[in-house]
């Protein structure tokens, strides 16, 4: 083992001696002639660029550029989706039974009112012929239910004549009555006028006899008011020294303030004092001089009291002697009041014994027209009773309709039970599932089947809310499946509302599939048709953020600098990206951005060169 790898170094020392030191010869034998001029090293050439560059000033930073021009890209739009059957449905039953019919296997085609799974009718036929039975037996009695109503409508003409004839006696009745309560009204003024004389000379006694306590109250009054009124002539006499005090007082005030007054206008014109001091020097004085005029009203309240307490004490000794001839009044008063009532009295016994006597005449003719009244009350229950049977006999026809509306309700209900007890596909499509084993219970809810429709079928991507306002409904759309297969269709749907957790956009494309070779949930690559834009495609390295977190790339400007541009990504590829927001012809950083900031020189090497 160790000869051959001794062999091999050998060999391998042979080769590079050749390449590196025998070149010529090895050229000249391969056939290359001398007059041939050898290729220069790629990095040969790229020292001889370096020695040939100009001196660079201090402070230039050394960047390798791009010079990029803004270029249309295609107008679409790529995404990322999958296959969606147009319409999904589990069929499910909704009556209970025992499946009677052989199942269907998944993967059968079925047409739109085919029958999926029967249900055992058990005993609905008969439900059906009971229920028609009984809309018979309820149709038979309506021919009954009718002649009722007849017989009793035919009562009502004659309990109406009884009517009419029991009121024709009532007027005959209430006229006799009315001649009677004739009389009771002159009777009972005469009682009226007797009575009336009583509790007027009864009144007239008691204003008599409670004139007496007030003529006595007054006096007592008048008496109490002379001590109140001497008192208040004491107070207001003990008022007029405070009074007087009071004025010396505010005076003294006014003398003060005035000094005080004059003392601050004098400093303030001096300079010594602030005119806060002058105005409330001003103040006080207005002030002492309202008090003035205060304690002279209080004075002359004081003189005006002790003026009104000699008018009150004069007044109520006046009282005193009117309230003494009051009192000897009301008591001759009382004496003759009670001689008008004992004559006022025999005057209502003699009018009481009229009354009593046209009373009784009126009771007489109130119970013949009670008699009347009673034999049309009477009448009219008669009618009463012949309209209730009337409405009995409607209510019993009223009753064998509804007897009869019942029952038909009862046979479309189990026509509806016989009806659902074939389970029939909706729309025509496929069989996602087998259809309910022969011999299965199903209970309503359970599943008998599941049916997709293919075709048309549909694919279902969700697009960026950056790129969702380039989709329009209606534009055409192409789609890559994972078997490399290319299918064409239309944008039928675009949401209005995106996903809270993707942000994303459902869109859905609708396109024919007859032979149902696409399946439900493949993989699709969507282009959908949209304006083109214009952008630059640039290596993703030369993107670079700013201060403030921006997305942009570096340029060099014509002035040698550099300076960042903000940019917004379109797409991203295997090449690069695509992004638009810069001018039509840039020159941009790809090595070295990282390394300069806005307005530093710049030393490019532009990568086309370079190459």
């Amino acid at each position: 083992m160790r000869i051959f790898s001794l062999i091999t170094a050998l060999v391998v020392a042979a080769v590079l001696y050749g390449v590196v030191l025998e070149r010529d010869r090895l050229l000249g034998f391969a056939g290359v002639t001398g007059d041939a001029e050898p290729e220069t090293p790629v990095l040969e050439d790229v020292a001889q660029a370096e020695t040939a560059k100009p001196e660079i000033p201090e402070g230039t930073v050394r960047v390798i550029a791009l010079r990029s021009t803004v270029q249309e890209i295609d107008s679409a739009v790529f995404l990322r989706g999958e296959t969606a059957a147009l319409r999904q449905v589990e069929v499910r039953a909704e009556t209970s039974g025992k499946i009677i019919s052989e199942p269907l296997r998944k993967g059968t085609q079925v047409t739109a009112d085919q029958l999926l799974c029967a249900v055992d009718p058990g005993t609905s036929d008969i439900s059906l012929r009971e229920t028609m039975a009984r809309l018979l037996e309820a149709k038979a009695r309506l021919p009954e239910a009718a002649a009722r109503l007849s017989e009793a409508k035919a009562q009502i003409p004659a309990s109406k004549a009884r009517i009419l004839e029991a009121e024709a006696a009532v007027p005959a009745a209430e006229a006799r009555l009315l001649e009677a309560r004739a009389g009771i009204p002159a009777a009972a003024a005469r009682l009226a006028e007797a009575q009336a004389r009583v509790p007027e000379a009864e009144a007239g006694l008691e204003e008599a006899t409670s004139r007496i306590p007030e003529a006595e109250a007054r006096l007592a009054e008048a008496e109490a008011a002379v001590p109140a009124a001497k008192a208040a002539l004491a107070e207001a006499e003990t008022r007029l020294p405070e009074a007087e005090a009071r004025l010396v007082e505010a005076k003294a005030r006014v003398a003060e303030a005035e000094i005080n007054l004059n003392a601050a206008q004098k400093l303030q014109k001096g300079g010594f004092a602030a005119k806060t001091r002058l105005a409330g020097a001003e103040a006080a004085y207005e002030a002492a001089k309202a008090g003035v005029q205060s304690a002279l009203a209080g004075l002359k309240a004081a003189s005006s009291g002790i003026e009104g307490a000699k008018s009150r004490l004069q007044g109520a000794l006046a009282g005193v002697q009117s309230a003494k001839s009051q009192v000897e009044a009301a008591r001759v008063g009382v004496q003759s009041a009670q001689t008008q009532i004992q004559n006022a009295k025999a005057g209502v016994q003699n009018a009481q014994s009229q009354v009593e006597g046209a009373k009784a005449a009126v009771e007489t003719a109130l119970s013949a027209v009670e008699g009347a009244k009673a034999a049309v009350i009477l009448a009219k229950s008669q009618l009463e009773s012949s309209e209730a049977g009337v409405k009995a006999a409607m209510t019993g026809e009223e009753s064998a309709r509804s007897a009869i509306q019942s029952a038909e309700a009862a046979i479309a209900g189990a026509e509806m039970n016989i009806d659902r007890l074939g389970i029939h596909a909706p729309f025509a499509g496929l069989l996602e599932t087998d259809t309910a084993e022969l011999g299965a219970l199903l209970q309503p809810g359970a599943a008998c089947a599941t049916i997709i429709q293919l075709d048309p079928i549909k694919i279902v991507g969700f697009v960026p809310e950056a790129q969702v306002a380039r989709v329009k409904l209606g534009a055409n759309a192409a789609a890559r499946l994972v078997n490399d297969r290319e299918v064409f269709g239309q944008v039928t749907f675009v949401a209005r509302s995106a996903d809270p957790l993707t942000r994303t956009f459902r869109v859905e494309l609708t396109l024919p599939n007859p032979d149902l070779s696409i399946r439900d949930g493949q993989t699709a690559d969507l282009a959908i048709e949209a304006e083109g834009a214009k952008a630059h495609l640039i290596p993703q390295s030369a993107l670079t953020l700013d201060n403030d977190g921006s997305l942009g790339v570096r340029q060099v400007t014509e002035a040698g600098t550099a300076e960042f541009l903000p940019v917004r990504m379109l797409r991203d590829t295997v090449q690069g990206v695509w992004v638009a927001g810069l001018p039509d012809t840039v020159d941009i950083i790809t090595v070295g951005q990282e390394y300069v900031t806005d307005g530093v020189p710049v030393a490019p090497s532009f990568e086309e060169v370079i190459q």
